[in-house]
């Protein structure tokens, strides 16, 4: 049997997948399973900043274990043309009140330019309260990909 190989996706192309995307998964090391969520992203600085309900599963998962693998995809319905990176690091809840500030006024501009109000439930907020209510003053978690340890993107081939 012969195995075929993807073909691994250049710098630039891994650039343009990341910033042309908005959603990405992470997985967890769970208890007994891994955990997997999807989370909306920005890449600020050259980082990955993501946003956290301050409940749930995730939380408890990340005082545990700090380490986690973040995925970003881009597909065709057929996946006749697919493109994935993934990211292997640790997470870090943002202190800095300056850089949680930058990053949360960021998310809220990318939701009101590119989601739907229906997806403010998923950052634990109300549709009804618009975009404009995620802000630095709210008690929002601001959590960021450091230490990447890996660094994978492979593509369909040609």
């Amino acid at each position: 049997m012969t195995v075929v190989k993807l073909p691994k996706m250049e710098k630039l192309e891994i650039e343009e997948l990341l910033h042309g995307q908005m959603l990405c998964r992470i997985a967890f090391k769970g208890d007994d399973y891994p955990y997997m969520a999807p989370f909306q992203y920005i890449l600020m600085d050259g980082s990955f900043y993501f946003h956290f309900t301050d409940y749930g599963k995730k939380m408890r998962l990340l005082e545990k274990d700090r380490r986690v693998c973040v995925e970003i995809e881009k597909y065709r319905p057929d996946l006749s043309d697919y493109k994935f990176v993934v990211f292997r690091g640790e997470l870090e809840v943002v202190k800095d009140p300056q850089e949680r500030a930058k990053a949360i006024k960021r998310i809220a501009e990318e939701g009101k330019q590119k989601l739907s109000t229906n997806f403010l439930a998923a950052h634990g907020f109300k549709r009804e309260e618009g975009w404009s209510s995620f802000t630095p003053e709210r008690q929002v978690v601001i959590v960021k990909l450091k230490e990447v340890t890996e660094k994978v993107g492979l593509k369909s081939p040609e």
